[in-house]
């Protein structure tokens, strides 16, 4: 080699050495800047292996290399059923890139739904703990360090929306009591009112210490329980869990007592939960407010007035997140993941039609009901919740769908397309359903409102005859054991209100079972001994026999509405007990009838 050659190299070699010493000394100011700008979060590993360190410290900008690597791994255990190997791994990943959304979600996933599950039914406290490590993870961490990401708000959803609300998991009763029982006490009346009081209270407890009389509440608590409540961090959290720590000190209860009716008391409470509400369960009283006055329930006494949302039901949790990240996302231009969080608003505002109103009955000690488990895959509830329809809820729900479907119309497709049958379906069927609820004017706006947006030769008639056919169409589509499980079921459902003293909606379901006998009867009476319907007042005695047999139900709730129909309906009492009487007598003759060795047929 000539020496010109070698001067060349030895050249660059040293520009080259200079180059790297120079770009490691702006290392450390361009990774402080970039933790300054929260663009980057490198915590140490945990439990990893010391190869894995290694390869982190060592490779720096081969870091991405490292995470797909660790995702591969990740993935193809999740596919062996190595859920918990497959944590381990996405916990690593998520340190290595806390910007990477899919696995954010991944993790929240795989606790959510395949964690939780690998744990027996019976164990429902267990299985509770990884679903709300699931919805925690995603919340707590992975929103916070991805705010844009629209797909983690619709994860986080979507946990709410189908693994909590809804009923794939044997253990979902158990979820939808915790989540009410936990949101409860932070509800307060739960009016307009309450949530303008959450929304206004100081964000700090530093701010709220500003009042005088605030601060002399708080120095007062601290007197009377100096351990209890020495930690500022801990002492609205403390100030909440009052009611479940009997062992405090007297003098605590007696300071509260003092202050019992007052107004600082009031503001301080308000406070309180609405501190709660921001710091741990990261919901904004201001959104809550905002969504409330959006997709509440409407006052039927007033169609222009939103009532707030019940906050203890999981799809009102759904819709908060999902509107939360459709706010957050980005630009205009719709996407998959955005078209995918519409769903979200849209098919938890439907379950909360169906199923939003929600009673929570309590289960005297020694008690059980049977959920529909096995016994030993039964959870042990002290509480039995139950859902039912909320027809307050259809306002916002159809606002809510000619906004989406105008929001989509531009993209014309299947989705618009899917979007307008659904929502057209859906008219259809509110129609009735408001009509035999006894709220015939809404009925009729509905119905006016379907004849407009979609007319057919369907909607060309009145609106009576449109129900009437309507009903002859469903009656029409049914066989026998279909119309006997409808009357029989909204029975069923009537006596159910009607035990939880709901009356009204026990009229509107007796009489949507009193309008399908009637109906079907008419059809058939022809053929009445062929495919023809019990009598409506015998059916009511066997869905009450029925209704007071199905261990689903606590006992006691049982045996209290037998004894309110005693008391309250003693026309619908006499009638059943005359029902009864029959019913005995002709399984006596029938039973005569067949031989010692001959098989009873007779159903009733």
């Amino acid at each position: 080699m000539r020496a010109r050659d070698i001067i060349i190299c030895l050249t660059a070699l040293i520009i080259g050495i200079t180059l790297l010493i120079t770009a490691g000394n702006q290392l450390d100011y361009i990774n402080l800047q970039r933790k300054q700008m929260n663009l980057v979060r490198n915590e140490p590993l945990e439990n990893a292996p010391p190869s894995l360190v290694f390869a982190t410290v060592a490779m720096g900008a081969f870091r991405g290399l490292i995470v797909d690597i660790l995702w591969i791994r990740a993935d193809r255990l999740k596919e062996e059923g190595q859920f918990f190997d497959a944590r381990q791994l996405a916990e690593w990943i998520v340190t290595l890139q806390p910007r990477f959304g899919r696995v954010w979600a991944f993790q929240a996933w795989n606790m959510a739904y395949n964690l939780s599950v690998a744990i027996p039914a019976s164990e429902a406290d267990q299985r509770w703990r990884w679903v709300k490590n699931g919805y925690e993870l995603l919340r707590d961490r992975g929103i916070p360090l991805n705010p844009t990401d629209i797909g983690l708000y619709r994860e986080l959803a979507l946990i709410f929306q189908h693994k909590i609300g809804g009923v794939t998991d044997d253990a979902h009763r158990y979820y939808k009591l915790q989540l009410a029982q936990a949101m409860t006490p932070l509800l307060g009346p739960a009016d307009e009112q309450y949530f303008e009081k959450l929304a206004a209270a100081p964000k700090t407890l530093e701010q709220i210490l500003t009042d005088k009389d605030i601060a002399k509440f708080v120095a007062a608590l601290k007197a009377a329980d100096d351990e209890w409540f020495a930690d500022d961090d801990k002492l609205v959290a403390n100030y909440l869990a009052l009611r479940q720590e009997p062992k405090l000190k007297p003098d605590v209860f007696r300071v509260i007592d003092s202050y019992r009716g007052t107004e600082t008391l009031e503001k301080f409470d308000v406070f309180a939960k609405a501190y709660q509400l921001r710091n741990v369960w990261k919901l904004d009283p201001q959104l809550m407010q905002e969504i409330n006055k959006t997709y509440g329930p409407v006052d039927f006494a007033d169609p222009n007035h939103h009532l707030p949302m019940d906050w203890r039901h999981p799809d009102t949790h759904a819709i908060y997140w999902a509107v939360k990240g459709l706010e957050m996302a980005p630009g205009n231009k719709l996407s998959i993941k955005e078209a995918n969080t519409d769903r979200i608003v849209s098919h938890s505002l439907a379950n909360l039609y169906n199923y939003g109103t929600i009673f929570i009955y309590d289960i005297p000690a020694g008690e059980q009901i049977d959920d529909g488990t096995r016994p030993d895959r039964r959870p042990q509830l002290t509480r039995a919740i139950y859902l039912r329809p909320d027809l307050r809820m259809f306002d916002s729900y159809n606002k809510t769908q000619l906004a989406i479907i105008e929001k989509y119309k531009s993209r014309g497709g299947d989705l618009y397309e899917t979007y307008q049958t659904a929502h057209k379906n859906f008219l259809k069927n509110a129609v009735f359903s408001f009509y035999l609820a006894g709220h015939e004017q809404m009925s009729r706006k509905i119905y006016r409102e379907l004849q407009k947006l979609y007319p057919d030769d369907d909607t060309k008639v009145e609106l009576v005859a449109f129900l009437r056919n309507r009903l002859r169409e469903k009656v029409q589509q049914l066989g026998i054991t279909d119309a006997r499980n409808i009357v029989h079921d909204m029975l069923r459902n009537a006596y159910f209100y009607y035990a939880m003293r709901d009356d009204d909606e026990a009229y509107r379901r007796e009489k949507i079972a009193t309008e399908v006998h009637k109906q079907y009867t008419a059809m058939f009476k022809d053929e009445q001994f062929r495919v023809g319907l019990p009598s409506l007042s015998r059916m009511k005695y066997l869905s009450l026999i029925d209704f007071l047999n199905d261990s689903r139900y606590p006992e006691s709730l049982r045996q209290s509405l037998r004894a309110r129909i005693q008391l309250e309906r003693p026309a619908l009492d006499e009638q059943l007990d005359n029902e009864e009487k029959k019913y005995l007598e002709e399984q006596q003759t029938s039973a005569s009838s067949v031989g010692p060795n001959q098989q009873q047929t007779n159903q009733p």
